[in-house]
């Protein structure tokens, strides 16, 4: 269940486990903290519950500089809802609300709000207004307040703690394998399809031009990917970034679905990165570009069939 308001919380679904935090990506080491979280719900009897913020704190306090998410809102709740979590509140974020004092929320979200018996966190949690309260804090009011409080310690890959900002790191590098290992499935973004030039299809292969919603780009290039369309996909090859060979230079994102037949205009689009095939480049000539797309789709389906679908559209 996925809760966008800021009006008081459901009565029947108090009294579960907590855990508060932006799980932007929910990738393996959010998954950790999860796994113990429902635990807790389950053996209580009761709800497991993800307090998340929309947007980031981030995105309010400094929207010049925050770092673009890595999902968007209902992916992050149906990803979580998939390991067991009940309740999703993404609490609509606003200034106002982040220049709460970490002991107002406390008292007033945790403890009133939610009527928390479990609290499970990492142990780099901080909240309230310039994340003052930190995890030492946490427990002393906690305790005061009879909450039991687990502390989830990261996941390390390679000797360096699992994180979105590490993920991201590895998407604008083009890494897009190494995002996924992390993320524990391959890097997904969403957007409108919407009408291009019509080149691709004037050279064999028309492609889907999207218009995203406000998600991380992985770095430009040509991508072997998954499409999908509600709960159908489609292995696609993607391109991202300018088209230079007809002397464009604006960034876009386009995708080809291999094996697709319909109208994809003004439709919801989803696209997995699962390759980088090769970087973006100017070809001497058309005919040396339609050869070396006819090259990507190969490489395309190649790499698709050692990827078996590891779940479903959202």
């Amino acid at each position: 269940m996925l809760l966008r308001s800021s009006e008081t919380f459901p009565d029947q679904l108090r009294g579960g486990a907590l855990s508060i935090g932006n799980f932007d990506g929910v990738h393996r080491g959010h998954l950790r903290l999860v796994e113990r979280l429902v635990a807790h719900a389950r053996q209580l009897g009761k709800p497991a519950v993800v307090f998340t913020f929309e947007p980031s704190p981030a995105a309010v306090l400094r929207p010049e500089t925050a770092p673009l998410p890595l999902c968007w809102t209902e992916r992050k709740a149906d990803l979580l809802r998939r390991v067991g979590v009940d309740v999703v509140w993404a609490y609509p974020t606003t200034r106002e609300f982040l220049q709460l004092e970490a002991q107002e929320f406390f008292w007033r979200f945790v403890v009133g709000q939610l009527q928390a018996q479990v609290l499970v966190e990492g142990p780099n949690f901080a909240f309230g207004r310039n994340r003052q309260a930190q995890i030492g804090q946490l427990e002393a009011w906690c305790a005061q307040a009879g909450i039991r409080l687990e502390v989830v310690e990261p996941l390390l890959v390679a000797g360096q703690t699992v994180s979105s900002s590490w993920i991201r790191q590895l998407l604008l590098q083009g890494e897009v394998q190494q995002a996924a290992d992390l993320l524990g499935r391959p890097y997904r973004i969403r957007g409108r399809v919407i009408r291009g030039a019509g080149r691709g299809r004037q050279l064999g292969y028309p492609t889907a031009n999207l218009q995203l919603d406000r998600l991380l780009l992985p770095a430009e290039g040509i991508y072997a990917g998954r499409a999908w369309l509600g709960q159908d996909a489609w292995p696609a090859a993607i391109s991202l970034g300018a088209n230079p060979t007809f002397g464009e230079t604006e960034r876009k994102i386009e995708a080809f679905l291999i094996h697709f037949q319909g109208d994809l205009y003004e439709q919801v689009l989803e696209l997995e990165f699962l390759a980088r095939l090769r970087p973006v480049r100017r070809f001497p000539e058309v005919r040396a570009l339609v050869e070396q797309m006819a090259q990507d789709v190969s490489a395309t389906e190649q790499i698709l069939a050692q990827f078996p679908l590891q779940e479903t559209g959202s």
